[in-house]
């Protein structure tokens, strides 16, 4: 059974997407998926995908009603189609049939092999009516990472950089701390804590011996836990990590993975491994294959969000100058209130860069903060 869109739909699905954004970097490898229960025009329920492995929204709102029997006549908002086969939940769609909803909005369809309409098929073989893309364009930029995962086995990459208002991300004199003020850098450690994997190559870790951790505080100070450890991932093409780097250092504590081409000194693997670190050798030294193999690596690992943290070389890599290809999907710019000038010092991006203009990456501006004096613009790539 299907049926058109109804007045109040959009209001409510855009109260199930605000629920979803709640499990950001909590239910990965999972998608983001929020659920409003209506009834006689009012809501009685709404819940959202809280944890990986925990409830899917469809149950989470369900168990928020005083009385199972109060989902009986009620319709059902859902951000993505409900799940239909058994993983670590049963089938939202057989919880929503049993709980006696007589209609489901569904916001978009789920790619996953194991749903691909299933859901949306078992609900309307219940007799169940089916409202399908309210609001699905919304839906889809909430998911976008998760989507590009499912679809191509690759996960999201975030690139992101600090610079001044005249494009400079460093001085002549390569001087670069800081150029932002703190509320700017503590944005930049909320991100980290919501990612799958930090990546960056050697001269970043020789630069400034990073920790690439997360540092979260609430609202008085008090450090805590962020939703996600990340995996910190280095780009070996010549040089390996010293043992006393901070990322060795900690390798038995937080994941450390080393990617590494044909060129690095093999003898100085074993200590490596010793320490803690993982070790992926690649078949290629070619900066750009190495990213792709790296990328592809990751996605096998079910990785759903990348960030990028590194210099303007490592950035140069994710992109093919020849063709214009662009490997990353979304940029953080932070511009701080400063200005560096000199022709010779860095913008963010290296490499050989584009000739063509027709050639440039397109983007779309996704979202714009301002941190006291400093601006954070959040681009999207234009899909080609």
């Amino acid at each position: 059974m299907t049926s058109t869109h109804h007045p109040g739909d959009e209001h409510w699905m855009r109260l199930a997407l605000d629920l979803a954004v709640q499990g950001q970097g909590y239910v990965e490898p999972n998608p983001m998926v929020g659920c409003v229960l209506v009834k006689d025009g009012l809501c009685i329920a709404r819940g959202y995908h809280h944890v990986f492995g925990g409830p899917h929204a469809e149950v989470d709102a369900l168990q928020s009603l005083r009385s199972p029997d109060e989902a009986a006549g009620a319709t059902a908002y859902v951000t993505l189609e409900p799940c239909c086969h058994h993983g670590k939940t049963p089938p939202c769609s057989e919880a929503l049939i049993r709980a006696g909803v007589t209609r489901v909005v569904v916001a978009m369809r789920d790619p996953f092999p194991k749903v691909d309409g299933g859901g949306i098929r078992q609900l309307r073989q219940a007799g169940i009516e089916v409202t399908l893309d309210v609001l699905k364009a919304d839906a889809e930029t909430l998911l976008a990472p998760y989507l590009k995962r499912v679809r191509t086995g690759t996960p999201w990459v975030i690139a992101k950089w600090a610079m001044t208002a005249d494009g400079r991300i460093a001085t002549v004199s390569r001087q670069s701390q800081w150029i932002t003020g703190a509320e700017s850098r503590r944005q930049v450690h909320r991100l980290r804590g919501r990612v799958d994997a930090i990546l960056t190559a050697m001269g970043t870790v020789e630069a400034d011996d990073p920790m690439l951790n997360a540092r979260w505080v609430d609202a008085e100070g008090v450090a805590v836990t962020p939703p996600r450890i990340a995996k910190r991932v280095v780009l070996c093409r010549r040089r390996l990590p010293s043992l006393q780097s901070k990322l060795i250092q900690t390798a038995d504590a937080i994941e450390t993975w080393l990617f590494t081409s044909p060129l690095v000194d093999g003898d100085r693997l074993a200590a490596l491994r010793q320490r803690g670190a993982s070790v992926f050798a690649l078949d290629s030294d070619d900066p750009q294959s190495m990213v792709r193999q790296t990328l592809k690596r990751l996605g096998e690992q079910e990785m759903t969000n990348v960030m990028i943290e590194g210099g303007a070389a490592l950035l140069g890599s994710f992109w093919d100058p020849t063709s214009g290809e662009c490997l990353v999907d979304e940029f953080h710019a932070y511009i701080g209130a400063k200005l560096f000038g000199g022709v010779t010092a860095p913008g963010p991006i290296a490499g050989a860069g584009l000739g063509p203009i027709d050639l440039a990456t397109k983007l779309t501006l996704n979202r714009v903060d301002r941190f006291e004096d400093d601006v954070r613009l959040i681009y999207r790539r234009v899909a080609s």
